[in-house]
């Protein structure tokens, strides 16, 4: 249901009718959501054109992440770039060695003289997307982190107590087993298999995924997820996978068909995929934390974010800069922040928005839908844990994909996948690194 209009913005709507005026400056947002997704950014857009007269933005679907990535770059180069262009988090490296390309966030708010407080942001999340000295080069947009989603009715049907502990993956094995003896073909599958089981086991267990910290203190890193403990996690989930306890679904996020049918009982994903279970599991379910191995004594450290920032692109006129500064400040404003937090899953990108939501009671209707936030924000950030900044990395995560499913299969085991996934994606950074000098 779309949201209504508040008095105000419909007043004000209602007389931008009544009076002659200027045609609107036109705002491009070029995204890569569809389904629910974009059905939200598009009311998004809607309410914001319809509060104001100055400025219309026009929402363009462009593919997936990696297609709309592509799709900027493109049209940059054919001087055709759009006002907005959202990046997934691994083009981070990429949009800032487009130095020339991109105009950051704190130049645009401080050009069109807009307050800005970089400070409102959670901290883990502008992070992701900050200069050392603390200027943010995009707007955090649709932040999420990995949780573990649990078929309560799976449990109770395999003779276990549905609010047992999982919150190490010695406990989650043990249910497994449990699982599987009940019948079930698929006791656990996982979404998002780099950046769950790779990047935020990095994170949530303190240990480095590169070298440079993990790529934000310099272009000369070097990966480092082939340890003995990324390959001991691995090996497990291979091993599962022998057993038929750990089902493989696909690269993103194809195992949520499953587990929102019933057919999984525990399923690791981002936190969101909540709308989506929601709308369609006939069963009960529970949001719990991301499991960690009990033998790590940093563990649970915090885990990181996934999703997309918005960028913005140079070459636009000074007066379009102050429209998009508007849509931006809208963007981040407590009420929306709030909203798209409650309606996705995503987490809210503010303090404000996060503390609305709280007073609101929306925690604890929705049992569980705090976790994520609480997951990132309960630990201050380590140089393992405060994100990744690597180049290629949509590339490096391609080869990760191909060296895990050998696992899965039985093909490799797990240390001399990981070895063949740190040499080839080191290949990839030092091209990186050659092209920006």
């Amino acid at each position: 249901m779309k949201k209504t209009l508040t008095g105000t913005a419909l007043a004000i709507a209602l007389s931008a009718v009544a009076l002659p005026a200027s045609a609107a400056t036109e705002i491009q947002w070029w995204h890569a959501f569809t389904g629910r997704l974009g059905d939200l950014l598009a009311e998004q857009i809607e309410t914001f054109n319809a509060s104001q007269t100055d400025y219309e933005v026009v929402g363009n679907y462009k593919g997936n992440y990696s297609e709309t990535l592509n799709a900027g770059i493109a049209a940059f180069r054919a001087g055709e770039q759009p006002h907005i262009l959202m990046v997934f988090e691994v083009g981070t490296a990429t949009m800032m060695s487009a130095a020339g390309a991109i105009k950051p966030i704190h130049e645009v708010m401080e050009d069109s003289g807009t307050e800005f407080d970089p400070d409102a942001y959670l901290a883990p999340v502008k992070g992701y997307y900050t200069t050392a000295d603390g200027k943010m080069l995009s707007l955090p947009y649709n932040s999420s982190t990995p949780v573990l989603y649990v078929n309560r009715d799976a449990l109770t049907e395999a003779g276990l107590d549905p609010d047992m502990d999982l919150t190490t993956w010695e406990q989650v094995d043990g249910a497994m087993n449990k699982i599987k003896e009940s019948g079930s073909s698929c006791a656990f599958t996982t979404a998002w298999q780099s950046w769950v089981h790779l990047e935020n086991f990095s994170a949530y267990h303190d240990i480095a995924f590169a070298s440079q910290e993990n790529g934000f203190t310099g272009l000369d890193t070097e990966l480092s997820f082939n340890s003995p403990l990324h390959a001991a996690h691995v090996q497990a989930m291979g091993e599962w996978a022998k057993d038929g306890k750990f089902m493989y679904a696909g690269r993103r996020n194809e195992g949520g068909a499953n587990f929102r049918a019933g057919e999984c009982a525990f399923f690791t994903e981002s936190s969101a995929g909540y709308a989506g279970v929601k709308e369609e599991a006939e069963f009960e379910f529970d949001i719990r934390p991301l499991p960690y191995w009990s033998t790590v004594k940093a563990a649970p450290q915090n885990t990181i974010i996934g999703g997309s920032s918005l960028w913005v692109l140079n070459g636009h006129e000074d007066a379009e800069y102050k429209g998009v500064a508007q849509f931006l400040n809208f963007l981040s404003s407590s009420d929306i922040q709030a909203k798209w937090h409650q309606d996705t899953g995503y987490l809210p990108i503010t303090t404000a928005a996060y503390e609305q939501t709280k007073a609101e009671g929306f925690y604890e209707k929705n049992p569980g839908t705090d976790i994520a936030i609480l997951q990132m924000t309960a630990k201050p950030t380590t140089a393992n844990s405060k994100g990744l900044r690597l180049g290629n990395f949509d590339q490096i995560r391609g080869i990760i994909d191909e060296e895990l499913e050998a696992v899965w299969t039985g093909d490799k085991d797990a240390q001399d996948a990981l070895d063949s996934a740190v040499s080839r994606g080191n290949q990839l950074l030092r091209r990186f690194e050659q092209a920006n000098k």
